[in-house]
């Protein structure tokens, strides 16, 4: 559980309730079903015609990273790097045949079987980042779905401003409505500018560094893999790879 996200959506909203209170102003015109059904839906139509099935998909799944972030241990992984190379020195490549099995992981998994067959170092290096580069393209245009969702609302959200406009335009007979009427057409406003900047950037922006962050560790599967193939001292690997560490 991503803490820090929680506890920054929260500060966000309280922020924004708070200023509410203290200027005297009640917190329950805020809440307006009808507001957010035009914002959220209209948002949510606008994406899903832009992106592509798999890409929606894909980035919806991924929103959860934000709050509940994938567990990625470097250090971890240049353990096992090292303790690969050092089987490999001691007992040869074939050696690693068990831990294609064991690796759950697939672009892991693939690495190893890539190493096991005696594939050279230049050729595992090909192969792997052909796949980093697809895995890196699908879960970028997947982030850009968040980032688009936050150009779309604000829109919306005017829309919806609008639409409230013209039905307190039909109750010019009643001045006493007009007030109420205006305030709950600019929520519809508020809603897209805050679900803009409180929610689907930020989480397009953290979804961009957690697919960094991902990427980077498949390029030191690759570094390491291909170190092995090339018969390199595992003090050595293990010093390379220290190096994807801050």
């Amino acid at each position: 559980m991503d803490k820090l996200s929680i506890a920054g959506l929260l500060l966000g909203l309280g922020g924004i309730l708070g200023g509410q209170l203290l200027e005297g102003g009640g917190i329950s015109i805020l809440f307006q079903g009808t507001a957010f059904l035009i914002v959220f839906g209209g948002t949510l139509g606008a994406v899903m015609l832009q992106s592509p099935l798999k890409v929606f998909v894909t980035g919806i799944r991924m929103g959860r990273w934000v709050f509940v972030t994938p567990q990625l241990s470097a250090q971890t992984l240049v353990y096992r790097i090292t303790s690969w190379s050092s089987m490999a020195r001691k007992d040869g490549i074939l050696a690693l045949e068990s831990q294609v099995t064991a690796s759950s992981d697939p672009f892991v998994k693939k690495g190893l079987q890539l190493l096991v067959d005696g594939n050279s170092a230049e050729k595992i290096r090909q192969v792997l980042e052909v796949d980093i580069q697809t895995f890196e393209e699908l879960r970028w245009q997947s982030a850009r779905v968040w980032e688009s969702a936050a150009g779309y609302s604000p829109t919306i959200g005017i829309l919806g401003a609008v639409l409230g406009l013209v039905h307190v335009m039909q109750s010019l007979s009643d001045p006493s409505k007009l007030g109420a009427g205006i305030a709950v057409a600019f929520v519809s406003t508020i809603y897209g500018v805050g679900l803009a900047n409180l929610v689907f950037l930020p989480m397009a922006n953290k979804l961009k560094v957690l697919i960094a962050q991902q990427v980077a560790m498949r390029g030191m599967v690759v570094d390491g893999l291909a170190a092995i193939a090339s018969g390199e001292n595992p003090r050595f690997i293990e010093n390379k790879l220290q190096g994807y560490i801050s």
